[in-house]
């Protein structure tokens, strides 16, 4: 088990070479991951299960300790990356596909690998595990109204159906693997160090499904649409340290705030075009696409700050 466990961490610190690579087989045979299609809200399921596995009330009590905080990301959350997606879709005249593509991602809650980045990053670990579960919580609601209110007009978009999806696919998952871990808490707590292996696993199958699909449309548009992820995942980096800043928190949660925003579940981005927009893959190409770039630049981000902290705690030592 031990064995399997670093194996895992592994897997996980690797994950955009996986992703990477999962989309560059898919791109060269296409038909290699189309099996994982039919699955892709299964697998989104396994990893917000196990998302709620790692959960326990001991997470939530900064929103007690630091409620402030935790607010201004969550607000910054589904602020500044649903209007700043919305804002690249005006600016590069994005074809209405992509455009709500582009603004599905933007509209999704923080991924957990933002955790990962903030404790590497030397930031505020806690809070971003706030700031992640507060959000994702929030998803079946805020995510559909969002993207409604933003994309509603470019295409035949169900509001329900997406509420009931996330239902099923985030909130409903978490819960029992929170059930789960407060009932079996020995078991599932030598569970954990397994889960990056299956989440990375679970997130390089989608990518591979969606990169499969729409082999054609990103051999048309591939370059746009990846500036387009470029900038976006940038500028949340950028707006959500800035708004952290503007009011007037710590550097510890500047950095993770920055990491919180800049960073999405773009696994759930793809589950949800997969299965609302079945009839134009292309949708779930930028949600693709993000997840493979946001864990490089976020990684390198991360690799900044904690570099930063080392020299000032060598500083007063030299």
């Amino acid at each position: 088990m031990e064995k399997l466990t670093q194996i895992s961490h592994f897997i996980g610190k690797t994950f955009a070479f996986w992703a990477a690579l999962c989309a560059v087989i898919a791109f060269v045979s296409p038909q290699t991951f189309t099996w994982v299609l039919p699955h892709v809200s299964l697998l989104l399921g396994i990893i917000m299960f196990g998302m709620g596995l790692t959960l326990s009330p001991n997470d939530f009590k900064i929103i007690g300790q630091h409620p402030r905080a935790v607010v201004i990301g969550v607000i910054a959350q589904f602020v500044i990356m649903p209007l700043t997606a919305y804002v690249l879709t005006k600016v590069f005249n994005l074809p209405p596909e992509i455009a709500v593509g582009v603004i599905l991602v933007g509209c999704c809650p923080g991924g957990t690998a933002s955790n990962v980045m903030t404790y590497l990053a030397r930031g505020d670990v806690a809070l971003s595990v706030a700031v992640t579960s507060v959000s994702t919580l929030l998803a079946p609601v805020l995510t559909p109204a969002i993207f409604m209110l933003l994309a509603g007009e470019m295409l035949d978009i169900g509001a329900s159906a997406m509420f009931v999806s996330i239902l099923k696919m985030v909130l409903l998952p978490i819960v029992l693997g929170v059930i789960a871990h407060t009932l079996f808490r020995k078991q599932t707590e030598r569970a954990v160090g397994v889960l990056p292996l299956v989440s990375v696993v679970a997130i390089a199958l989608i990518i591979g499904a969606v990169v499969g699909t729409s082999k054609g449309k990103i051999v048309e548009s591939g370059l746009l649409i990846f500036c387009v992820v470029v900038l976006h995942n940038g500028i949340g980096y950028l707006l959500g340290f800035l708004a952290a800043k503007y009011c007037k928190l710590p550097y510890d949660a500047q950095k993770t705030l920055a990491i919180e925003v800049g960073m999405q579940n773009s696994g759930l981005g793809a589950a949800l075009a997969a299965a609302h927009f079945a009839a134009a893959p292309v949708v779930a190409v930028p949600s693709a696409l993000f997840s493979v770039w946001h864990n490089i630049s976020g990684s390198l981000l991360a690799s900044y700050w904690a570099a930063k902290a080392d020299k000032q705690e060598n500083k007063p030592q030299s």
